[in-house]
């Protein structure tokens, strides 16, 4: 059995830490939460490597770097409500648990969102409610939220989303344009978006989220 606690303790040192994330609440649950444990079976062995760990069907658990980078860039306090989108096996839902009030985690994938709802279970993310639905659709009968962070790229997003942050709220989005990605985090301000760059990543587009095709008449 490898020692996962000291690999999760050098993933904070070498991959979260230098990239200027600092604030004591993620880097407590960073260093809490067993990403081991919400990974497919058989991916355990890159749970703490620096790179996207995939999920299947073009989904993926987003590399530690970018997720920490994302949280910092919110700037969540523990009473906001936080929407999570996209959540996967619920890695991210478990980490925001421990940072903010509650978490609404969606996914679309039936067997993922079971297995995530047992997983958090069994990790005792008991302010984490699972929604299994569209991603587009996010969860607006839990919101408003205070926060809302996409797990994945996006080339469009669904405006019904931003409908769901509070006045003041604020939301972290990997925008992919061809290949390249930029996170920026945008804030509701008298019920409109205003972005601003924050840092460059990228991950695969999710489902729902693609550019709609331009047709030439």
């Amino acid at each position: 059995m490898s020692d996962f606690a000291t690999r999760r303790r050098m993933m904070v040192d070498t991959q979260v830490r230098p990239s200027d994330v600092t604030e004591f609440p993620i880097i407590d649950a960073m260093l809490t939460v067993p990403r081991e444990a919400f990974v497919p079976r058989d991916r355990i062995e890159a749970a703490y490597m620096s790179e996207h760990v995939p999920l299947g069907e073009d989904r993926v658990l987003l590399d530690p770097r970018v997720f920490a980078k994302m949280l910092d860039a919110l700037n969540l306090t523990n009473g906001d409500l936080v929407l999570d989108i996209g959540t996967g096996l619920g890695y991210s839902a478990a980490v925001i648990a421990r940072i903010a009030e509650a978490v609404v985690a969606v996914e679309d994938d039936a067997d993922r969102a079971t297995e995530a709802q047992s997983l958090l279970s069994e990790h005792h993310a008991d302010n984490v409610v699972l929604h299994t639905g569209a991603l587009t659709a996010g969860a607006a009968e839990h919101g408003p939220y205070d926060a809302i962070l996409v797990e994945g790229g996006v080339e469009a997003l669904p405006e019904g989303l931003t409908d769901q942050l509070k006045e003041g709220g604020r939301m972290a989005v990997i925008f992919m344009e061809n290949q390249l990605g930029i996170v920026r985090v945008g804030h509701k301000v008298d019920g409109a978006m205003s972005w601003r760059f924050a840092f460059n990543a990228t991950a695969p587009v999710l489902d729902g989220f693609e550019q709609a095709a331009e047709f030439a008449l």
